[in-house]
């Protein structure tokens, strides 16, 4: 292969990690969370968005630049570290994996009952089977980066025609964002959005990615480094303008409806057509969420087992067949999605923390010197996300004590 072919070639899985990451964090509860904040927060949200943007560029520049320098999966270097955490943290994440996985396909349902009319049941089959139909093809990486990829572009361009039509006060946003009434209220909805923008499996999705491709090793660190802020500016840039979207209609005293706040907030701003574009929006974040959760579930395993790693494109099908018969026959597993949030909120201080304490190990980074700044904002996540962490235990505690 020539410079230029290679070029086109990695800029292609570039892109396809950053996009994975980035439509991995913009799933089904990414948009209701969002709408629900802005309602609540008005125009101080902004505030909240901005500082979880930087706390989620110190997570992503961490995992991603010693999962690439290291060549190694997360659960691998986890091993590395304390044999056996490898195997805790695989569980963790896969179980955790497979709990938003069921509600991402119920999203896709949701998305295609907005567009079509179509029965929730029905809608929940079809959009597991697009999953499953991916992972059959024998290209079924490539072809996850260019969906994952156009998905994305998809989602920006829609709700930033809603964003522009709700007339949100931009003028507000921006002087709250700096200067919010109180920052100590929003200290709940930050960690919230750290968590689901880079809680469980979704930190790692891009970098395993990239381990995949074969784009690993401090010569590649340039690479690496703009897949990850790539990845970074595209969920950045979608929760921007779904805040504003959102701000544009709550600004004006609209109510939201409780039951699906996002896709009222769509309906009041631009009609029918809005609401028809959050079904497409909706659908596109769940299908790339599918996507992008049973592949980075998997990965967790698949070194950990010899007959997962040789058969991997079998479990990932199987992993989101199971999610889907288990949303289409049980239906919405409240308990196990609460449960899911919880080990979120647990997984991320232990897989940081572990990535951190792998930076100073030479059997796993070589020669390579991780920059000190990287490491204190390092720390300073942990301690921050093991205390929402702590207080996410009481989540599990309250659900099986009723």
């Amino acid at each position: 292969m020539d410079n230029s072919k290679k070029k086109n070639s990695n800029l292609g899985v570039l892109l396809g990690a950053a996009f994975l990451m980035a439509t991995s964090a913009i799933g089904p509860g990414f948009l209701t969370q969002s709408a629900s904040f802005t309602e609540t927060y008005k125009a101080n949200f902004g505030f909240a968005i901005i500082v979880s943007i930087i706390l989620t560029i110190g997570v992503q520049l961490n995992i991603w630049r010693i999962i690439g320098v290291s060549g190694m999966r997360g659960q691998d270097i986890a091993n590395k570290v304390l044999p056996g955490l490898g195997y805790f943290v695989a569980f963790l994440v896969a179980l955790g994996g497979l709990a938003f996985n069921i509600g991402n396909v119920g999203g896709a349902a949701l998305g295609l009952n907005v567009i079509f009319g179509m029965d929730i049941k029905v809608g929940t089959i079809l959009g597991g089977l697009l999953g499953i139909f991916i992972f059959l093809s024998k290209n079924a990486k490539n072809i996850m980066d260019r969906l994952t990829y156009i998905l994305g572009i998809v989602m920006i361009i829609l709700a930033g025609y809603v964003a522009v039509v709700s007339s949100p006060p931009v003028g507000e946003a921006i002087v709250k964002t700096v200067a919010p009434d109180s920052v100590s209220k929003l200290v709940f909805p930050i960690i919230t959005l750290l968590g689901g923008t880079v809680g469980g499996y979704i930190t790692f999705s891009g970098g395993h990615r990239l381990i995949d491709a074969g784009i690993t090793g401090k010569e590649n660190l340039n690479q690496i480094n703009k897949s990850a802020i790539m990845g970074i500016s595209v969920a950045s840039i979608m929760r921007v303008l779904f805040f504003l979207a959102i701000l544009g209609v709550v600004s004006k005293g609209i109510k939201l409806d409780s039951s699906n706040p996002a896709a009222d907030a769509f309906l009041n701003a631009a009609g029918q057509v809005g609401y028809k574009f959050f079904g497409v929006v909706l659908f596109s974040a769940a299908i790339s969420s599918v996507i992008g959760a049973a592949y980075t579930s998997v990965s967790f395993l698949k070194t950990l087992n010899k007959t997962i790693g040789k058969y991997e494109n079998h479990f990932i099908v199987g992993f989101i067949a199971l999610s889907t018969l288990i949303m289409a026959f049980i239906g919405k597993p409240a308990k196990l999605l609460i449960l899911a949030g919880s080990l979120n909120g647990l997984i991320l201080p232990v897989t940081l923390g572990t990535i951190l304490l792998a930076s100073r190990k030479k059997e796993i980074v070589g020669d390579y010197k991780h920059p000190t700044w990287l490491i204190v904002f390092g720390i300073l996540i942990v301690i921050i996300t093991a205390y929402s962490g702590f207080v996410s235990l009481q989540s599990i505690t309250a659900l099986f004590s009723k």
